[in-house]
């Protein structure tokens, strides 16, 4: 097996196993938490047949769905979250389609795509020349690409104020995966230097990178949930005993004052738009 070929079976396992489940777990939370960066992919959008990559639990190809006449079609690796997606859209009556499927290696069949949306579903492709150039001949000239991903983070991330108040606590933390599209991570696409010419190179152009940056709210005990759950903390502290929970609990707890407003925790999310056309 080929160094692509084993990133790839390595996200299919992740993604069909414990992080997939922790999706459709707390994907009420995530729903909200990441509601801005849906409004930001929709805005605006047209077409005849669109396609959302890395859908999840289909929450931003439902959104497209509303918001475009023609035909919708998200598109996972994770059996079990396009599983909750197809359920949501049948409880919805929407016409949203989805598929299983690597956008690395699938051929897709039927028209081409004139919309490509993404949120946060790029950055875990072990081989992005090829995913973009896939995703190039499944699109229509002209066809558009938005997608947003993380930019590297800032010292008023949440996550990142959660990692050094327990820090003391987790040496075991994973340490975070260098920012290089090469390396499947949250902040893979964090350098816009090495992801425009991938793009290029796959066929796209009129390639704009826009720094934005997004504010994102949640109830205090609801973000608590979020940072013990997701990033690094939450892949650590399943393995700690339960005084030392208690210790980082309280430790996130204190942290989380910093971003206190009213009943409500909110940060900032550091983040780029990437725009491109067949």
């Amino acid at each position: 097996m080929g160094q692509h070929e084993q990133i790839a079976a390595e996200q299919a396992a992740r993604w069909n196993g414990p992080s997939g489940r922790s999706w459709i777990d707390h994907q009420d939370l995530l729903d909200r938490l990441y509601r801005p960066f849906e409004d930001l992919l929709v805005d605006g959008i047209s077409g005849s047949r669109l396609l959302d990559v890395g859908c999840g639990t289909g929450s931003t190809t439902l959104a497209a769905s509303r918001a475009i006449t023609g035909q919708a079609v998200g598109v996972d690796i994770s059996d079990p979250m396009i599983a909750v997606a197809r359920e949501r859209a049948s409880a919805e009556g929407a016409s949203a389609q989805f598929l299983v499927a690597d956008v690395q290696t699938h051929q897709f069949a039927g028209a081409p795509f004139d919309t490509i949306l993404s949120r946060f579903g790029v950055m875990f492709f072990g081989d992005p020349d090829t995913a973009f150039r896939n995703l190039h001949q499944a699109s229509s000239g002209g066809a558009t690409l938005r997608m947003i991903v993380w930019r590297n983070p800032e010292d008023g991330d949440i996550m990142v104020s959660a990692e050094s108040a327990t820090a003391e606590l987790l040496p075991e933390l994973p340490p975070r995966p260098p920012s290089v599209p090469t390396t499947p991570g949250q902040f893979a696409f964090a350098d816009p230097d090495l992801v425009s010419p991938i793009l290029h190179a796959a066929g796209w152009r009129d390639i704009t990178i826009e720094p934005i940056d997004v504010e994102l709210s949640l109830p205090t005990d609801d973000m608590l949930r979020y940072i013990t759950t997701f990033g690094r903390v939450g892949v650590q502290l399943p393995a700690v005993d339960d005084a030392t929970r208690a210790h980082v609990l309280d430790r996130l707890s204190e942290a989380l004052t910093s971003f206190t407003d009213g009943p409500d925790v909110r940060y900032t999310a550091a983040c780029w738009l990437v725009s491109a056309q067949a």
